[in-house]
């Protein structure tokens, strides 16, 4: 195996719902020079006061270790997951695509829209607003599209991930 390569991982954490437990998280990738590719939170657990993070992030194998461990060492973490090492996961990102034009390009963007199974949820007689759902690629590859068409701008969520099977926090 190659020690060097780098991987692309998604982990969710399920962490305290309490202030300040989302900047320590971060604190933690900024403070050694890691980066996040795409951060989720939200509360999962009312009654217990639990949120989930789900960050997207990447490096080297030893890296990807280091960052398990050390946000497993955080106090209001609970529990880490490497949904990446874990097995079959379900990925899905979703965007909000402003994209302006009139004749032939407005029609080439609802015909990839319908392609994409995008949902128109605005439209004036210059531009259009689609929702997407999808994996990351899946909304880049749109989005790239809708960039050769007249895209204003994008909104995305970050990935919302969930291992596969009966199993879960």
């Amino acid at each position: 195996m190659d020690d060097s390569k780098i991987e692309k991982h998604t982990i969710a954490v399920l962490v305290d719902n309490e202030p300040g437990v989302l900047a320590r998280v971060i604190g933690l990738f900024s403070g050694r020079g890691y980066n996040i590719e795409s951060l989720t939170v939200a509360e999962v657990n009312n009654a217990d006061h639990l949120s989930r993070i789900t960050l997207v992030t990447s490096g080297t194998r030893m890296i990807i270790e280091q960052i398990k461990a050390q946000l497993s060492r955080l106090v209001p973490v609970h529990r880490v997951h490497d949904l990446t090492d874990e097995g079959p996961s379900v990925e899905r990102e979703l965007a909000l695509v402003k994209v302006a034009g009139t004749g032939e390009k407005r029609i080439e963007a609802l015909r990839l829209a319908d392609i994409y199974k995008a949902t128109v949820l605005d439209a004036t007689l210059t531009s259009f607003v689609f929702e997407l759902t999808g994996t990351t690629e899946q909304v880049d590859d749109f989005v790239g599209l809708m960039a050769q068409l007249g895209l204003v701008e994008a909104s995305r969520t970050g990935v919302v991930a969930m291992s596969k099977g009966a199993s879960g926090f």
